[in-house]
């Protein structure tokens, strides 16, 4: 097997690959066009953040069976067209955990204490003690934003401090917080309490901008900002307004909206803003660990068929791929719209199997199912290998029910939720055999393609609905590629579901939420997975 790992990886990683009896080329600093000129080549590649895995590279990878990511983010490679070659992408997200949470506990003791500042002036030969008053954090309230592995371990840290920890976390059991010595809140309650605010949420369209204007009016006068997580979940014009003023009395950040960033950003010129180049996984420990990790995943995966920390296949013998692969995908597709429709912490999850599909092997159908309903909440963390793993430590408790009868269908995959004491059910089945199509949301009767961006809207039934969003869609040139509705009864509650070209622009969703005999609207990407 020849292997290229194109960027630099420590040599620990390399030293395996070569003792398993594999070739490795090490290339780095390859332009797009020498990397597809040399990938045809290679049964395996191993890349790091700077490699773009794009779909043009891998329609030339000819020979290529693995994609290994030294590190959790994947970003830079695209899932969906190596899946479509059957090409297996595995990543090791907990290799860098510890080094992240540690990175975000020293950027808060430098900002609570000025320490960057301090040193500059030092280093400008001066001594200007009285000028650098800290602030202690034994006793004050650390607000923590998506309490994952990441912040899990932070949470751990902040209370080795003598800190109060609270957090968000609509995904996250009450047990399981309990069990952390974590206090569970509502969002705005964490704004109104926090002294320090430290955010672990991946970027979606509902984290974007999470922090801006409106929700910096909320927090304490002198609250603190720490973003170690990804750019863009903190609005950077508005944070500069807050930190101009003292509204905001102090950020650090590792990361930012556009990198690298910019001499000219704004925020660098504040006295109160400190800063690190990404570098919150850069330490020689969480390197090796990535590098070790990832090497005797593509070791394991050659000589044994064991796809561990895959992203988009389950670890199953070759020849029950094909008749499942179908089936992976609608669980999958399942799970990541159920993700963004329940609320609250999810406390069971019921995996229902009816028909044909029932005869299967099930367990890696359970595990697509958990990774779709996992992978809004922890984006490149969750795989086929971890997601059972997540639920457990989250305190979800997983069944299984097998049925023969799938009524007017051949099979079908029902999935309930219970989150927020309240059961949310979708069901879904194969068009064709090899198609995916959810055919039931909650009490509706559906048949949707589970596929991009879509709105699902409730509202009353009423004339003139449809048209209102319509237009508003319109307005906005926002194209309709797909929809349907489906009502309990005539005069009641109406479902209208609206598959989308593209994303939303900012503020058309507020303005369909104010339309008339509009209930509520959720804007689902089903574009992620498989």
């Amino acid at each position: 097997m020849k292997i290229l790992v194109s960027e630099s990886l420590s040599k620990q990683g390399v030293e395996i690959l070569e003792k398993a009896g594999f070739t490795v080329h090490i290339k780095t600093k390859l332009s797009k066009e020498e990397l597809i000129r040399e990938i045809g080549q290679y049964d395996g590649v191993i890349v790091r953040s700077a490699t773009k895995v794009t779909a043009d590279l891998i329609a030339a990878a000819e020979r290529l069976k693995v994609i290994g990511r030294a590190g959790s983010g994947l970003d830079n490679v695209d899932t969906q067209a190596a899946t479509r070659r059957g090409i297996v992408v595995m990543n090791t997200p907990g290799g860098n955990t510890v080094t992240t949470a540690e990175h975000t506990m020293a950027m808060i003791c430098a900002m609570t204490r000025q320490i960057p500042q301090a040193t500059a002036s030092m280093k400008a030969r001066k001594w200007e003690k009285d000028r650098f008053m800290g602030v202690e954090l034994y006793n004050k309230t650390l607000g923590i934003v998506g309490i994952g592995q990441i912040g899990g371990y932070l949470a751990k840290l902040a209370q080795g401090m003598s800190m109060n920890v609270i957090a968000y976390d609509p995904y996250l059991a009450e047990e399981r917080a309990t069990k952390m010595g974590v206090e569970m809140v509502e969002l705005a309650e964490l704004f109104r309490r926090a002294d320090i605010i430290s955010l672990h949420t991946p970027l979606t369209a509902e984290t974007r901008s999470l922090i801006n204007a409106a929700a910096i009016q909320q927090m304490k006068p002198g609250v603190m900002i720490v973003n170690c997580a990804r750019g863009g979940i903190v609005n950077e014009a508005d944070l500069f307004q807050a930190l101009k003023s003292k509204r905001v009395a102090a950020a650090a950040f590792d990361v930012f909206e556009d990198e690298p960033v910019s001499p000219d950003h704004p925020l660098l010129t504040l006295e109160n803003f400190i800063c690190s180049p990404h570098i919150g996984a850069a330490t020689g420990e969480a390197q090796e660990n990535v590098a070790i990790g990832i090497a005797e995943q593509i070791v394991d995966y050659f000589t044994k068929g064991i796809a561990r920390g895959a992203v988009n296949t389950p670890s199953v013998p070759p020849e029950l791929l094909p008749r499942l692969q179908p089936y992976l995908t609608l669980a999958e597709k399942i799970g990541l719209l159920q993700a963004q429709l329940y609320e609250g912490g999810v406390e069971r999850v019921t995996v229902e199997y009816n028909g044909e599909v029932a005869a299967l092997t099930l367990a890696p159908l359970t595990i697509a199912v958990l990774k779709g309903l996992l992978t809004p909440i922890l984006e490149n963390a969750v795989n086929y290998v971890n997601a059972p793993v997540i639920a457990k430590e989250r305190g979800i408790e997983v069944k299984e029910v097998k049925s023969s009868d799938a009524g007017d269908f051949a099979s079908v995959i029902r999935v309930r939720v219970d989150a927020g004491k309240k059961p949310h059910r979708l069901a879904g089945t194969l068009h064709n055999r090899k198609d995916p199509r959810i055919i039931e949301i909650d009490e509706f009767q559906v048949e949707v393609v589970p596929e991009g961006h879509m709105l699902l809207i409730l509202n009353v039934d009423r004339p003139g609905v449809i048209g209102a969003v319509g237009q508003v869609l319109g307005d906005h040139s926002v194209n309709i590629a797909r929809m349907q509705c489906s009502r309990e009864e005539r005069g009641g509650t109406a479902l209208l579901i609206i598959g989308l070209d593209a994303p939303l622009p900012a503020g058309v969703l507020e303005t369909i939420r104010r339309g008339k005999h509009i209930l509520s609207v959720k804007l689902v990407d089903l574009s992620k997975g498989l």
